[in-house]
């Protein structure tokens, strides 16, 4: 083990903490969903359901149109869909399904 090797953690003791990133690298939650327009997203409902798609356009109250369309239950794809329509009240979150 050389200098730049940091020493292995002891048994029992907890992970170090990530690295720090400054916020404006990260962005802001606006810039993300601007981002995410017209790529691969996955919409985590309230429910628990899961709907993989392209994100066509979103709103201000987050209602959501997707292309291409997969509902997903459990892990499993229930219904596949060209175009979905997905009231905002109903959304967890919007990931990225792809790098953006």
């Amino acid at each position: 083990m050389d200098e730049s090797t940091p020493p292995p953690p002891e048994a029992g003791s907890p992970p170090p903490p990530p690295p720090a990133v400054p916020a404006a690298i990260l962005g802001s939650p606006t810039d993300f969903l601007k981002g995410v327009v017209g790529k691969r997203v996955v919409v985590r409902l309230t429910s628990g359901v899961d709907y993989r798609g392209v994100l066509s356009c979103l709103d201000g109250y987050m209602n959501i149109a997707l292309e291409q369309t997969e509902e997903h239950v459990n892990g499993r794809v229930t219904n596949q869909y060209g175009d979905a329509f997905i009231r905002g009240n109903n959304v967890l979150y919007i990931s990225a399904a792809e790098s953006i």
